[in-house]
C-alpha cells in the first residue's frame, strides 16, 4: 500500500485531501502493534528504530521507484506518530486484560 501509485481521486467519499497521511497513520499504527504482538520483550528503543528505519525506506522507495509517489517530510511524522500508537494501544491492551 505504501508504495502503490498515489492519486487522491475525490470522486469518492471517503476521499480527502490528506487521506495518505491518514494511511501512513492507521498502517504504521497496525504494523507497531503486530510488531509488539510478535515482539512482546522487544525494547522500546529497538523497537522504535526498527519501525523508523522501516518508514524511511519506505520513503525513500517511494522517491526511487518513479511511480508518482514522492518522498515528504509529514509521511515520516504521520508513521512515527502510528507506530507509537500502535505499540501503546498493544501495551494498555497486555496491561488491562492480561
Amino acid at each position: 500500500m505504501l508504495l502503490k501509485p498515489g492519486e487522491e481521486n475525490h470522486e469518492y467519499w471517503f476521499m480527502f485531501n490528506g487521506i495518505d497521511k491518514a494511511l501512513h497513520l492507521s498502517i504504521f499504527a497496525m504494523l507497531g502493534f503486530c510488531f509488539m504482538a510478535a515482539f512482546p520483550k522487544i525494547r522500546f528503543s529497538y523497537f522504535f528504530q526498527i519501525i523508523l528505519i522501516y518508514a524511511f525506506l519506505t520513503e525513500i522507495l517511494q522517491e526511487e521507484m518513479g511511480l508518482g509517489r514522492s518522498m515528504e517530510t509529514f509521511d515520516i511524522v504521520a508513521d512515527t506518530i502510528g507506530c507509537l500508537i500502535g505499540y501503546y494501544i498493544y501495551k494498555l491492551l497486555i496491561k488491562r486484560f492480561f
